[in-house]
């Protein structure tokens, strides 16, 4: 069988996250069900990170297995690749999807967007291939600009932010640590990761110039992970701790007191990072062994 790699961006306000649920409109339900629609089989999705509800995504991956025969279909009498054929069909019914369930929704246009669709190796592994995850948190407070076509991707606050104590407070986080007081943990899974960035600067160029934002990479996020480091940074930046205290509540390795977690909508991922084909399997084995803390 096929095994399909998808590059996505979403725009998350209007979903409950990724993962479905019944009774919910999610990230995964409406393109597994648009999926199925154009393929004319079931299929089953595996995904690079599993974001929360009302977080965005510029750049997700996910992979799925189709069979020979619905992937030889696609084009039906056209001349298309099936890969393009699959964007083309995709594109119509999550925009249709979404102008179903959201009744302003202009027509032709969608909270999905599938940007790329080609055939990866059987090692590909979406979620445990991946080497890295990179999101970005954007802040307009007192000093920054406010563009009211950003409200739903950019936090708004009522008072300046102290970007370098911000910034200050980084250091003791970066590295390979338990981060047990930053997340929400899982039953069977580990709270250890290997955080590689974690940049706070007021941007002076591009489209967020002004904005207070928040660059972070690791290995991998446990679930609420960003928006908890998030919110130990708002909490120095407008004095309410010191700039120690995201440092000293990582050696805590606690619940009781644990780091406020930002709101979703300022959050977006913006990039995964795979290694060369050659190194898919190795690297997909290796995540899946339990860390270990060795520090």
């Amino acid at each position: 069988m096929p095994r399909i790699r998808l590059d996505l961006a979403y725009d998350g306000t209007f979903f409950s996250g990724w993962a479905a649920q019944p009774g919910l409109r999610t990230v995964e339900g409406v393109l597994a069900a648009a999926l199925a629609t154009v393929l004319r089989e079931p299929v089953r999705l595996t995904v690079a990170g599993r974001t929360d509800a009302g977080v965005h995504a510029a750049a997700q991956v996910v992979h799925l297995d189709v069979s020979p025969e619905a992937w030889i279909a696609l084009p039906g009498r056209s001349e298309r690749r099936p890969e393009t054929a699959l964007l083309t069909r995709l594109a119509g019914v999550l925009a249709r999807e979404a102008q179903e369930s959201l009744p302003l929704t202009p027509r032709g246009a969608g909270d999905v967007v599938v940007t790329g669709a080609r055939i990866v190796p059987d090692a590909f592994d979406a979620r445990f291939g991946a080497l890295s995850r990179r999101y970005t948190y954007r802040i307009a407070d007192a000093d920054a600009p406010r563009d009211p076509a950003r409200r739903a991707t950019v936090l708004w606050l009522p008072d300046r932010l102290d970007v370098q104590a911000m910034e200050a407070s980084t250091a003791p986080l970066l590295g390979e640590h338990d981060f047990l007081s930053y997340c929400k943990p899982r039953q069977g899974a580990t709270t250890i990761r290997t955080l590689r960035t974690l940049d706070w600067q007021r941007a002076s160029t591009g489209a967020d110039a002004g904005l207070v934002v928040l660059s972070v990479v690791a290995d991998a996020f446990c679930h609420s992970m960003v928006r908890s480091l998030v919110g130990a940074g708002l909490a120095v930046g407008q004095g309410r701790k010191p700039v120690s205290w995201p440092g000293e509540l990582l050696a805590a390795r606690t619940r009781n007191g644990a780091a406020p977690v930002a709101p979703p909508h300022g959050l977006t991922l913006e990039e995964v990072v795979y290694p060369d084909d050659d190194d898919l399997a190795a690297r997909a084995e290796r995540a899946r062994a339990t860390r270990r803390l060795t520090c």
